[in-house]
């Protein structure tokens, strides 16, 4: 809840002058965020009581559910496009991003799939349900076309199947093909090219592909260690695109400088930190298996957008968890910590019962 108020008081910052540049309303993208955080404090709480086990047993519904969505993008009329790609279906009057849905979706049927099927894991056999969903996600999300999500969602199903008991020969054996499609994929769209070319030297291209880099890196560095002040960003008037949402560490950077930007990942750090915790605890396999995948998005989807933010990996369209501007992605990233906490409930109740109960037989054996 801290990430998601702080959240909220970095995407004001950041859009108030595009977005009453753009909409006429200072507040728009504010307005948005919050009611995305409205839904998903409903999300987490309904969650956090809704027994999980069940998950297991709608997982076709849930998977089945996912691939209409993500079918319903190409659609005429509920598909919506933006710059260039179709990533979100209107209904409504409401516009969901399913590739966002899609990851949590994978995590929960892997994790109900290998907890069913952990002695068949070792076989291909046995692992082709997980690769045939995993690998439908990927082409439709890459459809859209979106390879940053597209290398998110092989990224889950990848590590889903490792922590579920995968051999060393068959992790190799679908890491080296999927590494490989990678560059593949890079060079059939021209505009991939450009982004790893002006990844390698935005300043060759200054007013073009380099151009956002450019201006994220030009932010992150007028803040120095304390920043300029909130709401004291320069990036945000217009200098910097996507400041709201996929590079709106920048801005942070730029506000409260290295030092609060530091602080923010530890806060990050502790809530994977005790995920993990959650899922060595957790009472059965599905149960771990389910925090082990929301802690894996969470941990991944972080370093990537610092990673992209600071130059480090080519420019791509993925938000930071909790923080950036977007209903769909606060508010599934909010669900995904209400099942965590349903979990956490439930080790709790199993362990206080285990307790009791090993003090009753030390007890009667001591009498006897």
């Amino acid at each position: 809840m801290a990430l998601v108020i702080f959240g909220c008081l970095m995407v004001y910052s950041a859009s108030y002058y595009s977005a009453n540049y753009h909409y006429g309303n200072k507040y728009f993208f504010l307005i948005k965020q919050i009611f995305g955080v409205v839904l998903g404090v409903i999300a987490m709480i309904f969650f956090t009581f809704f027994d999980y086990h069940l998950l297991k047993k709608y997982k076709w519904w849930i998977v089945g559910g996912t691939f209409v969505l993500l079918v319903l993008v190409f659609v005429p009329g509920l598909g919506m496009e933006s710059y260039g790609a179709k990533r979100w279906v209107s209904i409504l009057g409401f516009s969901i991003q399913p590739s966002e849905i899609a990851k949590f979706a994978l995590v929960i049927f892997t994790a109900a799939y290998m907890s069913d099927n952990h002695d068949k894991v070792k076989t291909f056999k046995g692992l082709l349900s997980v690769l045939i969903v995993g690998g439908l996600m990927c082409v439709l999300i890459m459809l859209e076309p979106s390879m940053s999500v597209t290398m998110c969602i092989a990224f889950v199903t990848l590590f889903m199947l490792i922590i579920g008991g995968m051999s060393k020969k068959h992790t190799l054996m679908f890491s080296i093909p999927a590494a490989a499609c990678v560059p593949l994929l890079v060079v059939l769209e021209p505009y991939r090219l450009r982004r790893l070319l002006a990844f390698i030297d935005p300043w060759a291209s200054p007013q073009g592909e380099g151009f956002q880099l450019i201006q994220s890196l030009y932010s992150l560095g007028d803040g120095g260690w304390f920043g300029v002040g909130l709401f004291n960003s320069r990036q945000k008037y217009l200098f910097l695109p996507f400041a709201e949402s996929d590079f709106i560490l920048s801005i942070i950077g730029e506000e409260i400088g290295f030092v609060g930007v530091t602080i923010l990942m530890i806060v990050f750090f502790v809530l994977v930190y005790r995920l993990i915790k959650i899922a060595l605890n957790a009472k059965d396999r599905f149960g771990s298996m389910l925090v082990s995948g929301v802690a894996f998005i969470i941990a991944v989807q972080t370093l990537l957008n610092i990673a992209v933010v600071t130059g480090s990996i080519p420019p791509t369209g993925l938000p930071l968890p909790f923080i950036s501007s977007g209903g769909t992605s606060v508010m599934v990233f909010m669900a995904g910590i209400g099942i965590c906490l349903n979990v956490l409930r439930q080790s709790k109740g199993g362990d206080v019962k285990v307790i009791k109960f090993k003090k009753l037989k030390f007890s009667k054996s001591k009498q006897n």
